[in-house]
């Protein structure tokens, strides 16, 4: 990023724009998660019959992914916030095109499986890195939310999860089940290239100088002041692995839940307290849960994320399942289906996107995802076309309020010095209820995707639907989030 592009100013203002350099990188880098998350629902199909492997295997795919991007998200995001974007973007996009290599060529499932599983970990940084450029872009600009990028960066973001489902079976119908894995190759060769020739080398966020006493136990120093001995307490190396046992146990009990795998929650309690003990005794913790304790809307804005994203990707993996096995539709032709989905979203992400409301976004959301799972519950294997193309315009709705909502109430409701740990945190909290969703999917459908399957995956989604929105309406603390907006107390 060149000084003269860094100090250009808007038209009409004496303050510097926004570079507008950096989108095409940060944009980019955000989409790959779910591009990747979204793909999959089509081939999942494709990919059982080659492979041999029922439902109930091939979920693991999708598990796989979460599995490894909810321990890596805050994981690289604390990373960001010490080190700034550069050199994590960079490490983690190329990884991307490693694991589409991989893929592209894994003679089984359990290879494929871990493909997924690096596709995880490369796709960490690219959100949070985008968080953290906003953030420090702002500080420079002096707007709290520049040029309307947070709009830019939900916007993009949904119209990939929504698109998603189409491109994959476009891939397939030209290249197979295969093609969804390689197209990751160019994918983050182009984002590495962007990367090397946009991202700031300087670390960003440059910690204040001017700092209150009481906020300097979360401020990172600026970039080289701290002696590399106190890397590792900076890093808090022993939260960091005690937040990943607690995490994977958790998860790994949620791929499959039964009451025989108890000792993966026992497992997952006590990783959790010693975490906790960890944490609040740490002096530069992973996540500071004093703070975060003490931040009422941030962890209300992160529960809504887990019980929104059990909706979402159990309609995503669930209902396209069970238009190619239940309905008939090739995998071509279930992405097509999502077509209405996809422009409604869009259309709504953007003109929703010109107002600050959070909360009325919220309520619109759930009212939407609520709506679509009742229609759902009418549906059979002989139902007309229309219906599905309904419910795939129902969806639209929440699709494009409810991630934009999330994100702009946690980017002004976080401390701005953990911006990019606290963005990959609400990604952490998305993908458990991905997950749950995810085993959700597996439990109701078990080896064919019937109708009988979808209905009982219906009955779950109302159930988190009707959960989100008392989370909602409850919600004393909901304010309006802007760029003039006041921060919540932490």
């Amino acid at each position: 990023m060149t000084d003269a592009k860094a100090g250009r100013s808007e038209v009409g203002t004496d303050k510097p724009g926004f570079d507008r350099g950096l989108l095409p990188p940060m944009l980019l880098g955000s989409v790959l998660n779910p591009i990747n998350s979204t793909i999959i629902a089509v081939a999942l199909v494709p990919i059982g019959r080659a492979l041999g492997a029922p439902a109930s295997q091939t979920a693991w795919l999708v598990s796989a992914l979460y599995l490894a991007t909810s321990l890596g998200q805050p994981v690289v995001g604390r990373l960001i916030d010490v080190f700034g974007p550069r050199r994590l973007f960079l490490l983690s996009t190329g990884l991307v095109g490693v694991a589409g290599v991989v893929g592209a060529l894994a003679p089984g499932l359990g290879v494929l499986i871990g493909a997924r599983v690096l596709l995880g970990f490369g796709t960490c940084a690219g959100y949070p890195a985008a968080m953290a450029l906003v953030r420090s872009e702002a500080e420079r600009t002096g707007r709290d939310s520049p040029g309307g990028v947070l709009t830019a960066l939900a916007v993009a973001n949904q119209t990939v999860a929504v698109v998603g489902p189409l491109l994959g079976g476009l891939l397939i119908a030209v290249g197979g089940w295969r093609a969804t894995f390689a197209l990751n190759v160019p994918l983050a060769l182009a984002a590495v290239l962007l990367g090397l020739l946009q991202l700031p080398k300087a670390k960003t966020p440059e910690a204040k100088p001017t700092a209150k006493p009481e906020a300097q136990s979360t401020a990172e120093p600026a970039g080289g002041s701290t002696p590399r001995g106190n890397l590792a307490a900076r890093l808090d190396l022993p939260g960091m692995g005690l937040f990943a046992a607690m995490l994977v146990a958790l998860l790994l009990f949620l791929m499959n839940p039964h009451l025989r795998d108890w000792y993966l929650l026992a497992l997952a309690a006590a990783a959790g307290a010693a975490f906790a003990v960890r944490e609040l005794r740490a002096a530069t913790p992973f996540i500071d849960l004093r703070v975060l304790g003490g931040n009422v809307p941030l962890l209300a804005t992160y529960g809504r994320a887990l019980v929104a994203y059990v909706v979402s990707y159990s309609f995503l993996y669930g209902f396209t399942q069970w238009t190619e096995e239940g309905f008939g539709l090739s995998p071509f032709h279930a992405g097509l289906a999502q077509i209405p989905m996809f422009l409604l979203a869009i259309g709504v992400s953007i003109v929703s996107g010109r107002s600050t409301s959070v909360r009325g976004k919220l309520l619109l959301g759930a009212v939407g995802q609520i709506t679509a799972c009742l229609v759902i519950l009418v549906l059979g294997g002989d139902s007309p076309l229309w219906m599905l193309v309904l419910v795939a315009l129902i969806f639209g709705v929440p699709q494009g309020l409810n991630n934009l909502a999330l994100q702009n109430s946690v980017y002004f409701q976080t401390d701005p010095e953990r911006t990019a740990s606290s963005a990959g945190l609400l990604r952490t909290f998305a993908y458990i209820g991905s997950m749950v969703a995810s085993s959700a999917t597996a439990a109701s459908f078990g080896q064919h995707a019937d109708t009988g399957g979808l209905h009982r995956l219906a009955w779950v989604m109302l159930g988190a639907g009707l959960l989100y929105l008392l989370l909602t309406l409850f919600d004393r603390t909901l304010r309006r989030a802007s760029g003039t907006g006041t921060r919540a107390s932490l």
